[in-house]
């Protein structure tokens, strides 16, 4: 262990990244750095976090703003292919994890470490993502995993360890969830969610007021898309982060962005959670919608494809990996026709397209209205499907004649 001087740790200002400062100076004996990613949790998250850090005994502290990188280069990017995990979540978590990892192996590089630490515990996936994402990066670096060495196990232990060295805390025994967020999201797991024949109470929701306590009074919003990403609101254009932060605050006046699932984590094991996603809820109705007007069935069968397949890579932390940038690069190529305007009407938890429209639409009233028209003649659609059908009448001929 000697020859790990210098390690940069991933630090929140949580209980766990407090108690790794100590922990790794008394057992690596070595400076220790703490880097902390602002991806958008709040202020109230990193109100005071230096002075944290340098109080648990960290020699440094580095707070990197990542918010515009993030939704730039990372959501957006993904929403393109489409990826949701399992149907229904947004890959909040996940989306962050890349970028704090690269920004936390630039750090180290910066300060000249020997080693990286994160504080995931050994039963989640974002242990598996940020290694993964350390080894794509800078695979000479060492990677430290308290969770996976202390014998600290539980939140009261690691409450008295820092109390017998006299390190200040404001963590306590009465937290009951465990909660995640960014500019993309917020989680909730833990206490009553635990059992999943509970159905969550109001602690479970921090954004999004209940749906049922929304306003009786809809909302309609304006979307500008351009390449599959969302450039205007409302006619106001705005970058990235402004858009999901306004559309974030919109969404959560209307309960918009709510899901309860039981997911499959990578490690084995199934784990609920209560994911709120307003913003980018809207974002990606919006997208969808758009995409409709635009790509033909094949291109369309194609994207989600791609969009299964990101949403695994992205869930599994390979973000850095060929596969993974590939199909990203496949996404935006079919992304490039991608434009328009998009109304979402916001009530009661649900975000609804209204209206839809595109400069590169195929779809044409002339073609599909049920009234009569000029620009299609019916007596066509015999010959296409005795040419699409033609392997099935083969097949039942070749039946008929062996009976």
């Amino acid at each position: 262990m000697s020859d790990i001087k210098k390690v940069v740790l991933a630090y929140s200002g949580g209980l766990d990244t407090s108690a790794i400062i100590p922990w790794l100076k008394e057992n690596y004996d070595c400076e220790v750095v703490a880097f902390v990613a602002d991806v958008g949790q709040g202020e109230e998250e990193l109100e005071g976090i230096e002075e944290k850090a340098l109080a648990s005994g960290a020699s440094q502290c580095f707070v990197a703003d990542l918010k515009d990188e993030m939704v730039a280069d990372y959501i957006y990017p993904s929403l393109k292919t489409g990826a949701m995990y399992e149907g229904k979540y947004l890959l909040g978590t996940s989306m962050a994890r890349p970028i704090i990892a690269k920004a936390q192996v630039e750090c180290a590089l910066e300060v000249g470490a020997d080693a990286l630490c994160h504080g995931c515990t050994g039963k989640g996936n974002d242990q598996v993502r940020f290694e993964s994402a350390f080894a794509a990066l800078a695979p000479q670096l060492k990677v430290i995993a308290p969770w996976r060495e202390w014998d600290l196990r539980s939140r009261e232990a690691l409450l008295d360890y820092l109390a017998e060295r006299e390190i200040p805390t404001t963590a306590s025994l009465e937290k009951i969830y465990s909660r995640d967020a960014n500019a993309w999201h917020i989680s909730t797991e833990g206490g009553v969610l635990e059992d999943t024949w509970n159905a969550p109470n109001e602690l479970c929701w921090v954004w999004t007021v209940d749906p049922e306590q929304a306003p009786d009074q809809s909302e309609t919003i304006s979307l500008t898309v351009e390449k599959g990403e969302v450039v205007a609101v409302n006619g106001e254009a705005m970058t990235p982060y402004q858009a999901l932060t306004y559309l974030n605050e919109k969404g959560s006046r209307h309960g918009v962005g709510r899901i309860d699932i039981v997911e499959n984590r990578l490690v084995g094991m199934k784990s609920r959670g209560c994911y709120e996603t307003p913003g980018g809820t809207i974002m990606m109705e919006a997208l969808r919608a758009v995409e409709q007007l635009v790509l033909d069935k094949d291109s369309f069968e194609f994207r989600e494809e791609l969009g299964l397949k990101a949403s695994h890579l992205i869930y599994d932390g390979r973000w850095f990996t060929p596969l993974c940038q590939s199909i990203i690069s496949a996404a935006d190529s079919l992304a490039q026709m991608v434009s328009g305007e998009v109304v979402v009407k916001l009530y009661k938890g649900q975000a609804t397209v209204v209206q839809k429209r595109s400069l590169n639409s195929l779809y044409s009233e002339e073609f599909a209205t049920f009234g009569e028209d000029d620009v299609y003649d019916h007596s066509h659609a015999e010959g296409f499907i005795r040419l699409y059908s033609l392997s099935s009448r083969i097949r039942a001929m070749n039946n008929q004649k062996q009976k």
